[in-house]
């Protein structure tokens, strides 16, 4: 027989997170490195006493570091939902090689997730939830937050994770943990197929013992990969290229979570065609670039928006053209524009009819430059595109320094910030009137630099946020996070949390009269500010 260890379900999770390591391109590193979380009816006598009992066995180890030991640190959120956003925004800031946990109560502590959930399943970053749940016993029914249905008692609030939830299962006997962990170690290290991946755990079943096969807890390595191109498809996207008299890249997240800045740049000096990029995308070119023209679309920037009107092909690199970067469908105004897609993920990569190699932005990115290694745009084009940036350059820095007084302007906060930020420094922010600002003014000299939360737009996300980045990348990057004044009355609890762990952010509140944004948009269709 093989040999079995007897542990709850809630320690056989900790154990069993522990040993997960990720790797690409040789560069091996756990990959649960930690759980955020509140404890409350449900899991304070599963996981909660599961990682009670992992500390007490560190402390007692001698180690200094928890992630060489297998063990799981834990920390202290004050809402569940800004749990899940600081889990969000380390994954990203690490380019979703690594993540975070997040464990909650039943009823109210689970549903506080979900809108977390949504964010993460919506950017395609990965984070890892296990929210309470109802005894799966149904012996004590119904307990305390228990949701009850007249239809059937098989319904439960974590029901609601499934729509925003890249993977979703309940566990309702110990020994369906052991595939539902491998399947969500699947879906945290797939760089397509990502999002929140949520196990509920009725709270009997967390605190109930199991033998368990040793191999389970044996060390795993999820090895992310890049898919390469096909050969076809390639072929196929070179030719629409080499047709075009106008292209455009459009730059995306996927550029930058699959590390391929270097070869964006290249390519872009070696054929001459223009880069804009979203929000996730930006920096994924440096603005100084000759090639690079800044954000596109709703909120972009005059230059890339003229030069999208007219492009006659446009080629999507790890982009889900999102309703602001395509002006809902109005910016690559072309009657016969022509699609080139570049993303891991086919949903996205089919979007416009394009043309699509489903492969890695890196990958993609040196295959195209062989394959037009002999070729480049016209020199008038390319200098369209570098004479349209520097008129942008010199709007942004007329915002920049407005002299608006007595109080500077936004944009002039924006200035002064982005002068004293260093190029590995972090800004954050997600809603109202700053991202539409920041996309089209904010100059991003690298991937790291520029972090808003634009798929979503989540108002609340840049204080936890903050946590979640400052955790991921140290002391050796400044964590900025803007927040307007209606933003900050969502989650500003979470400034407790940065002081209890010790960590070093700068939050910068601007007073723009609550909601302004918003309120902006109703009194110019006529709603005049109501509410």
């Amino acid at each position: 027989m093989s040999e079995t260890i007897r542990l709850t379900v809630g320690q056989a999770v900790v154990k069993f997170l522990g040993q997960q390591y990720s790797e690409r391109d040789g560069i091996r590193q756990r990959l649960v490195t930690g759980m955020f979380g509140i404890f409350g009816h449900g899991n304070v006598c599963g996981v909660g006493q599961a990682l009670l009992q992992d500390q007490v066995d560190f402390e007692a180890s001698g180690a200094q570091d928890p992630l060489a030991t297998g063990h799981l640190p834990y920390y202290l959120v004050r809402n569940e939902q800004s749990g899940v956003h600081a889990a969000t925004a380390y994954a990203r800031s690490l380019n979703r090689r690594q993540v975070m946990a997040v464990t909650t109560s039943i009823g109210p502590g689970a549903t506080n997730m979900v809108t977390g959930a949504a964010l993460a399943t919506t950017n395609r970053i990965p984070v890892l939830l296990f929210p309470s749940d109802q005894f799966a016993s149904r012996i004590p029914d119904p307990v305390l937050q228990q949701l009850e249905s007249p239809q059937t008692l098989d319904t439960a609030v974590t029901d609601c994770f499934r729509p925003v939830s890249r993977f979703f299962d309940r566990i309702n006997r110990p020994e369906q943990l052991i595939p539902s962990l491998m399947n969500a170690m699947r879906v945290l290290t797939d760089p397509a197929d990502t999002g929140a991946v949520t196990i509920a755990l009725p709270q009997d079943v967390q605190a109930e013992a199991y033998d368990w096969p040793v191999r389970f807890f044996d060390e795993r390595t999820w090895h992310i990969g890049r898919p390469a191109p096909e050969r076809a498809a390639l072929d196929r996207a070179v030719a629409i290229i080499r047709s075009a008299r106008r292209p455009l890249i459009v730059a995306g997240g996927g550029v930058v979570y699959s590390e391929a800045s270097e070869e964006l740049r290249e390519f872009a000096a070696a054929t001459g065609i223009p880069v804009c990029d979203t929000h996730a995308g930006k920096g994924a070119i440096n603005w100084d670039h000759p090639s690079a023209v800044g954000g596109v679309g709703s909120t972009g920037s005059a230059a890339a928006n003229a030069l999208a009107e007219k492009a006659d092909v446009v080629i999507g690199i790890g982009t889900r053209y999102s309703d602001f970067t395509t002006a809902s469908h109005t910016v690559f105004a072309h009657p016969d524009v022509r699609f080139v897609n570049i993303n891991t993920l086919g949903f996205d990569g089919l979007k416009h009819a394009a043309t699509m190699v489903q492969a890695d932005a890196r990958e993609a990115l040196g295959a195209l430059r062989d394959a037009l290694s002999d070729w480049s745009v016209d020199p008038s084009y390319r200098q369209e595109a570098i004479d349209l940036d520097a008129a942008w350059q010199r709007a942004t820095d007329e915002c920049y320094h407005r002299g608006h007084g007595p109080l500077a302007a936004q944009t002039e906060v924006f200035g002064a910030l982005n002068e004293l930020m260093g190029p590995e420094d972090v800004v954050i922010n997600a809603a109202g009137s700053m991202p539409g600002d920041l996309q089209c003014l904010w100059r991003a000299s690298t991937p790291v630099q520029y972090h808003v939360e634009y798929a979503f737009s989540c108002m609340g996300y840049e204080i936890p946020a903050a946590i979640g980045v400052k955790l991921a990348l140290g002391d050796a990057h400044e964590v900025v996070a803007i927040v307007g004044d209606g933003t900050y009355q969502m989650l500003p609890m979470e400034i407790a949390t940065a002081v209890s762990e010790g960590l070093k952010v700068i939050y910068v509140l601007l007073q723009n009269h609550g909601f302004a944004s918003i309120g902006a948009l109703s009194e110019s269709r006529g709603s005049q500010r109501f509410g």
